[in-house]
This record gives structure tokens, sequence and C-alpha cells, in this order.
């Protein structure tokens, strides 16, 4: 057997047992959402500091929800745009903020809308199903939204004598054809941070927590998908570790999702997916929202999201389809 080249050191994650104090920005940040009646939704690979004094820590199909059935005035979203969008077209009548403006997304980059648009022209018949990695525009062009915590479900309800093009993920997109055994036409896109991680990597951490389950996400290559015991979301990562009875798991996906990981299951140790050349694996798209651009979002009320109302009608539609679906 052939020996694996040395590479980055293992980063993991164990919960300490110490009350974390919080800080000025965060006690600020939480006067200002109870005063103005704001939610502050959060996605798994935000920073500790920020999943800490949030509403509500999810994947994109919980923040959808939670978006969906808020009463708050205000929805401050620490995520990337395009979920920001997700909440304003299921929120039109509120005021949806993103602390950073430029915090985008790869994957949805991925898939520009006028592509989308003159594929959709040349083959008017085809059935498009979004991931939820993509802007408003392509929302719009979309007949069903998925995530891909419900990805497989999504496709399954598709009518079968439609043909599927799936955007923007091809990782994913080949995922869910493995699962459903339904053939689809795969957009060439794929999210930057998780085809980082690569076959040698996962091995080589592999020889050192030889017990450890290797859980990935779906946007994962397939030749480092093949290697894992278990491919789900991120919200499914939590109650599979839960579950599981091993101690540690190697966890291929942004290292932000070990803080959510580690509070829920503090009894347990998780190793950050090594990449080929880090031994962690930040996305800096989500990075840039940060506790002072937090805070000064909610002093100021901006950056907002904008919409027109015809994007956001026709955006509705397709997320509106998923949430009945799933």
């Amino acid at each position: 057997m052939a020996t694996l080249a040395p590479g980055p050191p293992i980063q993991i994650f164990k919960s300490k047992s110490e009350e974390k104090t919080l800080s000025f920005d965060q006690k600020e940040i939480l006067r200002l959402k109870k005063e103005k009646n704001a939610i502050l939704l959060c996605h798994n690979y935000q920073i500790d500091a920020i999943q800490q004094i949030s509403d509500y820590v999810g994947d994109s199909l919980g923040l959808a929800r939670q978006a969906a059935e808020t009463d708050a005035e205000i929805i401050v979203f620490c995520g990337v745009h395009f979920m920001a969008e997700t909440a304003k077209i299921l929120n039109p009548g509120k005021t949806v903020l993103l602390p950073d403006m430029e915090a985008g997304c790869s994957l949805s980059d991925s898939c520009p809308a006028e592509k989308l648009a003159l594929y959709r022209e040349k083959n008017p018949d085809i059935y498009v199903v979004a991931y939820v990695n993509c802007s408003a525009e392509v929302k719009a062009l979309s007949d069903v939204i998925c995530t891909s915590g419900n990805a497989v479900q999504i496709v399954n309800r598709v009518p079968e004598d439609r043909e599927i093009l799936f955007v923007p993920d091809q990782n994913l997109g080949q995922w869910v054809m493995g699962q459903t055994n339904r053939k689809m036409n795969l957009w060439p896109g794929s999210c930057y941070a998780h085809v980082l991680f690569t076959q040698e990597s996962v091995e080589r951490c592999r020889l050192e927590y030889p017990n450890a389950p290797v859980v990935a996400h779906p946007e994962c290559m397939d030749s480092v998908r093949d290697l894992a015991d278990e491919v789900c979301s991120t919200e499914k990562m939590v109650s599979f570790c839960r579950d599981n009875p091993s101690e540690t798991f190697i966890i291929l996906t942004e290292t932000g999702m070990m803080h959510r990981l580690n509070r829920e299951l503090p009894d347990k140790s998780f190793v950050a997916g090594p990449t080929g050349h880090c031994a962690c694996n930040d996305c800096r798209f989500m990075k840039m929202n940060t506790l002072p651009k937090l805070l000064e979002c909610l002093r100021t009320g901006n950056p907002a999201i904008e919409m027109n109302e015809d994007l956001i009608r026709k955006a509705k539609l397709p997320i509106e389809r998923m949430l009945a679906w799933s």
C-alpha cells in the first residue's frame, strides 16, 4: 500500500465546560434585537460568537422555515446573500438585513440567471430543480427549490415523465441521482469550499482517527463521499452524531459547523476534515459576517435587501412548493 504524504495538522474541536462570557458587542446586539423586535437567523457556518446570540441556528431549509413563520419586524440574516434574499422573498413587507452585502456564494455565482434563461428557452419542457444556493433570479426561473436536507424528497415528487435539470451544484445533483435512481441533467457548478476536501486528505485523517465515522456534506466530490460513513445535510449531521455511539467524528463540511456540534453534543469530539493544504475549511464568504458588522447593521438598519415585487412573486412560487412538498 502506498504511503500517504504528510499533510497539514488536523484540528479537533472539543467542547469546553466553562461558561462563556458575552462580549460588549454581543450584549449590545441582544439589547438592540429586543428593542427593535428583530430576529437573528444564523447559518451553521457562522462564527461561534454569532451563533451564541442567535435566535435560530440551522441549515438552509430550517432557516427558510423560520423566515416564513417569524412575527418579528426585522430579520437579520447571518449567512450569505442568497439566504437573505430567500428571507425577503418570504417576507416582502419586512426589513431583511445582511451584515455584509458582499457575502456572496461561489456556487450561486456559477449559475447566472441569463444562462439558465437561455437554457430554458432552448429546452422549454425541462423541469428545473434549483438548489437553494442560487440567486433570486435563478429561483424565479425554476419549478421547485430544494436544500441538501430535502433534495431527495423533492426530486422524488417531480412527475416521472418530466426531464429534470438540476442547478447549480453538480456534486449534490450526482448524489441525489444515486439516491433516487432518477436521471437528471446537471448544471456544472460547485461549492469552492467543499471541493477542497480530497480522497487523500480524508484517508490521512482516518489513519489518525481510525474509529471515527466520517460524515460528509453531499456538496463534496464523489471520491470523498464514497469514503464517508454518512452523507447528509448539516442539520442531519447533528442527529447522526447524536444517535451514533462513537465519541469522535470526522466532519467534512465548513468549519463553522463544529461550533453547532460542540454546543449541542458537548460529550463528543469533532475533527474538522482537513483539505490538502489546510487543517480545516473556512468559507471566506460566510466568515465575512462579524460581530462589529452585525452590531452596525442593527444600529443603522443597513445594509437591507431590496427586491422588486415582480421578482419576489416569481421566486416565491418554487420556494412555497418546496415548503409544501417537504
